[in-house]
């Protein structure tokens, strides 16, 4: 059961315009604990203050792999998901299984908002809601079943044509788009160093300390880092894409490697030439379509390319050429811009199932795991890392109760059979999907 290092690059937008953290610590030294959490994104650090705030007086401990919160939870592109189109769940025989995913969703808006409100966060939270819009107008017969759902639901939601949504989003290229009023955009890196930020005294954090392998022995876990051994009583996983990195659930989820670019602040010729638009977050009708965010900053940003690859690293060359899919898509949406539009350009990595169900349980005795968020893990994340703690302390909640209803993931072929199949559908959805791009 090993993991390797994750080499992040080094230019995430959401990252690079926030004050870079000096105050982290590596792990130097044997350990034990009572609770240790493997991985500092949403999930862990929620774990980590719920499992304080429950048992104040044991010692709790918090290792990531690289920088805490500097994974998919700042590489993200800022959406607090109240509902989705593209998740397997729009079939009415599948309507109980959505309802129960919907309420999931809004528990997690709520941890997230209650989090907020406690300690007073600044992630530039923004309630405008979200579009899911097609270029193609044929994609109207998804859009009507899809309101018809959410209105089954009470969800606000209205159809927009090709003349509403340029007025609202400054550009021509979306035909048809189904607008819901409760999606609610953020800054996931401002969200995620706040959770950082406000950590508990009796929780100890250790960054750039990749977990080498771990195994159980008899009612202790034995936890191997490059040069040291921590050992602990409970154990909680919360790595999400790297869960099958570490033999968690292996055959249950698998991670993607996605790629996003954002854009210089647009100037106020070029603010004006677009309608001067509020801030706008677009998602695609399409499986594999190009996630668009216009910011309250004037930036765009952009994400089209998901990929199975290995998801520790992804080289500067491979960077570059999704970049200039990235800028392939601004220029079909925006052709009037200036050049030289992009600042910067990353990848992160999402954790998906068969059929876009989350993981969350206990594995065995004293052995926990949350994660596999199928790019919905800002509030599913924080909200799955409070529960699991819960759970981790024997305790229980309407919460666990409702997460626990949901359809549990389906069981996944083994490489390379899963490999195979998996760029297979990628493959054929990028072909459906290539207007979207």
């Amino acid at each position: 059961m090993s993991f390797k290092s994750v080499v992040n690059d080094n230019s995430c937008s959401w990252l690079n315009n926030l004050q870079p953290r000096t105050n982290y610590k590596t792990l130097n030294q044997n350990q034990k604990c009572d609770y240790l959490i493997i991985g500092a994104g949403y999930t862990g650090l929620s774990a980590a203050r719920k499992l304080s705030e429950i048992n104040p007086k044991k010692k709790i401990i918090v290792v990531d792999a690289q920088l805490a919160g500097e994974g998919s939870s700042s590489r993200n592109s800022g959406y607090l998901v109240d509902t989705t189109l593209n998740d397997g769940f729009t079939s009415n025989k599948d309507i109980n299984n959505y309802k129960t995913k919907v309420k999931i969703y809004n528990l997690g808006i709520t941890a997230v908002k209650s989090f907020i409100k406690q300690h007073q966060v600044d992630c530039d939270w923004n309630e405008c809601g979200k579009y899911f819009a097609s270029s193609v107008i044929n994609d109207i017969s998804t859009a009507k079943k899809f309101s018809e759902l959410l209105s089954t639901l009470n969800f606000n939601n209205k159809i927009l044509n090709h003349e509403d949504l340029e007025n609202r989003l400054g550009t021509s290229f979306y035909k048809i788009a189904v607008f819901t009023e409760g999606g609610i955009l953020i800054n996931p890196a401002k969200l995620v160093r706040a959770m950082i930020d406000i950590l508990p005294k009796n929780i100890e954090l250790y960054e750039n300390s990749p977990l080498i392998k771990w195994n159980k022995n008899n009612n202790l876990i034995n936890c191997q880092f490059e040069k040291n051994l921590i050992q602990t009583n409970k154990i909680i996983f919360c790595t999400n894409g790297f869960l099958k990195s570490l033999n968690i659930k292996k055959n249950f989820n698998f991670p993607l490697t996605l790629t996003a670019s954002m854009t210089r602040p647009l100037d106020d010729e070029e603010f004006e030439s677009i309608g001067k638009p509020k801030e706008w977050g677009v998602l695609p009708i399409r499986p594999m379509g190009a996630t668009i965010r216009f910011t309250k900053d004037r930036r765009l940003l952009i994400r089209n390319t998901a990929e199975m690859k290995n998801p520790n690293s992804m080289s500067k060359y491979e960077l570059e050429k999704r970049k200039l899919l990235h800028l392939k898509g601004l220029i079909k949406r925006f052709p009037n811009l200036k050049s030289n539009l992009i600042e910067d350009s990353w990848s992160g990595i999402v954790s998906r199932s068969r059929n876009s169900s989350q993981i969350f349980e206990m594995i065995e005795k004293n052995i926990y795991v949350a994660g596999c968020y199928n790019g919905s893990g800002i509030g599913v994340g924080t909200l799955f890392g409070e529960q699991i703690a819960i759970m981790a302390s024997n305790q229980q909640s309407n919460e666990i109760e409702i997460i626990n209803k949901r359809v549990k993931p389906n069981w996944l072929p083994p490489s390379p059979i899963l490999n195979l199949g998996v760029q297979t559908r990628l493959f054929f959805e990028r072909l459906r999907a290539k207007s979207e791009i």
